[in-house]
């Protein structure tokens, strides 16, 4: 008997290297951008690749969790953002790292950190490498080496406590080992980021990562009852707790640190039943003022329907959801108990009073194939879903095809809701036609929407130069952090900060926070070798 060959992540760009859009697609899809390229940029062969050879060695006992192998080295210098991609594609690998290590226990993680501070090797935890921020790239050049530590190889749920639906879980499971050692037992997580494929619990904790459901519990965060930290000065971990009052919480120092105080090694987690039902529909609005008001009720109604995705017309129209010129609100609702179907009613009854038309068959029942048993998804909805999941493989054709398409997401208060986006969209335009010296695209989005504000995640497709990709999005990227920055809306709401949304942080953080987290920083990792660069200065 045959065994199937194991998946291939790719290297340069996002995901499974099998779904890459193949060239005869770029090409269709290059007919309808603003890229200047008639053809796709050709992906490098990692035989081709030139990377400087390692500047250090571990111990011989430590040579065993270590690679210098060119495809680890490539596959850990970046994370997955616009300007990643853009160089990876040039075969640009000066920021390579040294080494790969793939610790198999905790006692690997303290082992390679105590070689690490004394070598003065720079350390940049990695879980599935899917950072969108600079979060896993190594800038500068004042250590001697630089070690990517790769958690994946510690991927079990180590305890599961019944009585209390919580699970102790290594932190390098991926999503779906994760949920594949939860399956058996009827529970989940239920945390699911559009990454969920090729990230990690640890990288949620350490990033504060934003799942897919729209409203209650948002963040990862939510979901933690205690954390188990390796940090070069020991380690830290705070005991399994419903809840606590006793003064700053521990776990609140790690949640967002983003590798810098140390490297996440387990968690306690909050579990639930895996739900039973499911419904879904979606509504349009011809009206901007009329959407807002009722996307603003339903996350006001106490309902908390576990989609609430209000798509702007360009968003509908790019996603398939729409092409009219009319707004689309995508609703899901899900339980393990119960039928939802006077959920979903409730809020469609909300969405109507504001304007909203309910699509065709919204309201009745479908069966769908290996789906819950009484799912009903209309063709609105299961468009726009398709389109989410496939969209990072599809910016990764646009750059092919030389074009600029990035994303930021942000968060505010509802009334400022409608000014953020206003100015992001007619500012965003204005800066795009200065950069590049043609029209772009703007859309938004919102992925989570909250009692007092939303999410709005937004998207801009704008045609390159070749060889003036990078300075172009540069340029972008600080008018985008101006906007957000002049409106008191977040850098970011859950893609972190990484090293790219760092000036925006700088301006977003209390100034004697920032000392706080420095004091932390160097009581914590005193060499200074945990991600340097990231939240604070080296």
């Amino acid at each position: 008997m045959t065994t199937a060959p194991a998946r291939v992540r790719s290297w340069w760009g996002w995901g499974w290297a099998d779904e890459a859009v193949p060239d005869h697609e770029c090409v269709q899809l290059g007919a309808a951008l603003p890229g200047p390229l008639e053809r796709p940029q050709p992906v490098p062969a990692l035989a081709d690749l030139h990377l400087r050879a390692s500047r250090v060695s571990p111990p011989s006992s430590l040579a065993h969790l270590v690679t210098t192998a060119v495809p680890d080295r490539a596959g850990h210098t970046y994370g997955k953002a616009y300007r990643d991609v853009v160089r990876a594609l040039r075969g640009q690998m000066d920021a390579a790292p040294d080494l790969v290590a793939y610790p198999a226990n905790e006692a690997d993680i303290v082992a390679l950190l105590d070689w690490a501070a004394g070598a003065n090797v720079a350390v940049v935890p990695y879980g599935g490498g899917s950072s969108v921020v600079g979060g896993v790239e190594y800038r500068g050049d004042a250590h001697a080496g630089v070690l990517s530590l790769d958690l994946t190889g510690m991927n079990r749920v180590l305890e599961i406590d019944h009585t209390s639906l919580a699970a102790r879980i290594e932190a390098g499971a991926l999503g779906p080992v994760l949920e594949d050692q939860l399956r058996p037992h009827g529970y989940t997580l239920r945390h699911f980021p559009q990454s969920f494929e090729h990230s990690t619990l640890g990288g949620w904790l350490a990033t504060r990562s934003g799942g897919h459901y729209a409203t209650l519990h948002t963040h990862i965060d939510d979901f933690v009852e205690s954390l188990r930290v390796v940090t070069p000065a020991g380690i830290s971990e705070s005991w399994r707790l419903p809840g606590s009052g006793a003064g700053p919480s521990p776990d609140r120092l790690f949640l967002g640190s983003e590798g810098i105080l140390g490297v996440i090694s387990e968690a306690w987690m909050r579990l639930q039943r895996r739900p039973d039902h499911r419904r879904s529909a979606s509504v349009t609005f011809a009206s901007f003022t009329d959407a807002m008001r009722a996307v603003r009720a339903i996350a006001q109604s106490g309902l908390h329907p576990a989609n609430c995705r209000w798509l702007d017309p360009g968003e509908a129209a790019m996603s398939g959801a729409a092409g009219d010129g009319s707004s689309v609100l995508v609703l899901g609702v899900e339980s393990a108990d119960h039928p939802v179907d006077d959920q979903l009613a409730q809020l469609l009854e909300v969405a109507r009073d504001h304007g909203g038309t309910i699509a065709a068959g919204a309201t009745e029942p479908r069966a769908t194939e290996g789906r819950a048993r009484d799912e009903g998804r209309d063709d609105a909805a299961e468009t726009w879903r398709s389109a989410f999941l496939r969209m990072p493989y599809m910016r990764d054709a646009m750059v092919r095809m030389g074009a600029i398409a990035e994303t930021f997401e942000t968060a505010t208060t509802w009334d400022r809701v409608d000014a953020l986006y206003h100015d992001v969209v007619s500012e965003m335009s204005t800066a795009i036609r200065e950069v590049t010296g043609a029209p772009g695209m703007v859309n938004c989005r919102f992925t989570h929407v909250y009692p007092d504000g939303a999410a709005p995640y937004f998207t801009i497709i704008a045609a390159g130069r070749p060889g003036r990709q990078l300075a172009m999005w540069d340029e972008l990227k600080a008018a985008a952090m101006d906007i957000l920055s002049r409106h008191r809306a977040t850098v970011t709401h859950h893609h972190a900060v990484g090293r790219d949304h760092r000036p925006g942080y700088d301006r977003q953080r209390p100034p004697h926070f920032a000392a706080v987290l420095r004091a932390a920083k160097a009581t914590l990792d005193p060499a200074g070798i945990l991600n340097p660069g990231v939240l604070i200065d080296p």
